[in-house]
């Protein structure tokens, strides 16, 4: 199974290689998708973890002993659904199409098509399409 998995590194372990136990400790698959970490100072990493789902479990509470907050997300972009209206910016910049209007013309969103380009964001007059990290 597959998780995107943001993780919120405190300060003070931003010297651990807990990434590293990951993959070493745990057989796990992880591609970085994106990551904000500086030496001894709180960093922010979006990865897509590949694994059993028990063992992905197991990883997750190893981060969390460590320290690190772990939190499950769908993809790398969040859409406010009461700020979307629907106008359709964000699908014109979506050369993938994984942003479109149904037949109702409202915005739906496949997240398996995404590519993380951040087009959308972008594109979006009134924000209501934001990046995880």
């Amino acid at each position: 199974m597959k998780q995107i998995i943001l993780f919120d590194f405190p300060r003070e372990e931003s010297r651990h290689p807990i990434v590293n136990d990951l993959i070493k400790i745990y057989d796990l698959s992880v591609n970085i998708l994106r990551a904000s970490i500086d030496f001894n100072a709180r960093g922010f990493l979006l990865a897509e973890i590949e694994g059993e789902e028990e063992v992905i479990e197991k990883a997750m509470e190893h981060a969390k002993k460590c320290n690190v907050i772990t939190n499950y997300v769908e993809s790398a972009i969040l859409i406010d659904e009461e700020e979307c209206v629907n106008c359709g910016a964000c699908t014109a910049v979506c050369v993938v199409d994984a942003l479109y209007l149904d037949e109702k013309a409202t915005l739906q969103f496949d997240t398996d098509k995404c590519l993380d380009c951040k087009l959308c964001v972008t594109a979006c007059p009134v924000r209501a399409i934001r990046d995880v990290l």
